[in-house]
């Protein structure tokens, strides 16, 4: 089939790629002329394992283009995607402003009967009848608009594996002839499909993410608890994890949820729900432990230092999640803005996010390429995303670099057992902490 995709970003490119790469003929358009020339050449734009192999692959085999041409890429499709993003609005409601410029391109140079748009975009139920209607109030001649809510489940770093291997396929549609045919497009996937009306679909996206969400405060509020009564979160997350109801994904203690998704889509739902006079107040909670849970790293530290004034410290990982370049809400941040207000001397660390940190961060912190560099003469070190160089970073190496090995690890990177026999100052989420014999802090 002939697909065109609105949008290059995330969602965007990998749906992009992964259509062509089952044998469909793929144009992927972005008003970006400088992004699009750069994926001519097969340069990717985010970071994702195994996407610029794909990119290449598919390019080479003219089943994937990139355009800026909204007359070459609405023209004559079998299906259009619209996969362009729905950024938070202060109220936290979404922003729905590129889902309907892209709305008014296709009314403009749609040169069809008949057309199937397929929103991937994470919108608010009741968007897509929006759609047709943006579409239909302005377009040239008679075409019959099929409108199909697809939402992504896509996770940041597994995306192309999610793409492949997923759960399962959501199609919303009133049409059945729209329907089958997207039936057709994902078939060589062989990943179970379901049907529904439009509105059930967008629901299904945003109930996933909330539900995800939950899982991760629940399971932080529990750590919390377990340090207070001498439990040990790791046995309990394994323990209720077993029972085949719960499931242990998502039941890693840590210091919340990041990215471009839960956060936006968690306040997002809120907002849907007072639209329509309902009080999420499951929600509300959730948003809030996950909103306090990076600070517990600060007071944890504080506990050490008493003030972060002039104390040297290095943050580890600035990415919200491993095996991506993305920082948005990630709990770097939060980190990084109480230390620097407070009058730290921070270095940091990450191995793919500094480029778009640089962005956000500047010259406030002393950049570094590896661990070693980055903790060396320090006195404090948070450990904030679970990256596996890290994880594999000897914790014996912190003692022999650090000028005070106080290591505050927000997500359970190493063995309490490890750093009690090293004799140094190490503290996790929900399990004991360690203190050294000896600390001496400025």
């Amino acid at each position: 089939m002939r697909i065109t995709i609105a949008g290059t970003g995330y969602v965007g490119l990998v749906t992009g790629v992964a259509l062509a790469e089952i044998g469909h003929e793929v144009i992927c358009y972005d008003i970006d002329d400088e992004k699009v020339n750069r994926l001519k050449e097969g340069i990717s734009p985010i970071y994702e394992p195994g996407i610029d192999q794909l990119l290449v692959k598919n390019q080479l085999n003219n089943r994937l283009s990139f355009s800026s041409d909204c007359s070459e890429v609405y023209s004559t499709p079998d299906i259009i995607m619209i996969a362009v993003g729905t950024p938070e609005k202060e109220d936290g409601s979404a922003n729905l402003s590129y889902v309907y410029q892209v709305a008014k391109d296709i009314s403009k140079y749609l040169n069809t009967q008949q057309a199937i748009v397929v929103t991937k975009s994470t919108v608010p139920v009741g968007t897509n009848r929006k759609v047709k209607q943006w579409i239909e109030e302005e377009i040239d001649f008679h075409s019959k608009i099929h409108i199909v809510s697809n939402p992504e489940f896509l996770r940041e770093g597994s995306a192309l594996y999610d793409t492949f291997h997923g759960d399962r396929i959501v199609i919303g549609s009133e049409d059945e002839e729209a329907a089958t045919k997207m039936e057709e497009l994902y078939s060589p996937l062989n990943i179970p499909i379901i049907h529904t009306d439009i509105e059930s679909a967008e629901m299904i996206k945003y109930a996933s993410n909330a539900f995800l969400a939950t899982k991760i405060s629940f399971i932080n509020e529990i750590a919390n608890i377990c340090e207070k009564v001498g439990a040990n979160i790791e046995d309990v997350s394994k323990g209720i994890g077993m029972d085949q109801r719960i499931g242990s994904k998502f039941l890693q203690a840590g210091i919340g949820y990041g990215g471009s998704c839960f956060p936006k889509d968690t306040k997002a739902l809120v907002q849907l729900a007072g639209d329509v006079k309902h009080r999420f107040h499951l929600l509300e909670a959730v948003i809030n432990v996950n909103n306090n849970q990076p600070l517990l790293l600060l007071k944890k530290a504080r506990n050490y230092v008493g003030s972060f004034k002039d104390v040297k410290v290095a943050v580890l990982g600035l990415a919200f999640k491993p095996n991506t370049d993305d920082i948005r809400e990630s709990a770097a941040l939060v980190v990084l803005k109480h230390l620097l207000n407070e009058g730290a001397q921070v270095n940091v660390y990450d191995p793919i996010a500094i480029a778009n940190a640089r962005k956000v961060l500047g010259n406030t912190v002393t950049y570094y390429e590896t661990i070693e560099a980055a903790i060396k003469d320090t006195e404090i070190v948070f450990i904030v995303t679970e990256w596996k160089q890290v994880k594999e970073f000897p914790l014996r190496n912190y003692l022999d670099l650090m000028k005070t090995p106080i290591v505050i690890d927000g997500r359970n990177c190493y063995e309490v057992k490890e750093a009690a026999a090293l004799n140094m100052t190490y503290s996790s989420i929900g399990r004991e902490s360690v203190t050294a014999a000896k600390i001496e802090i400025k």
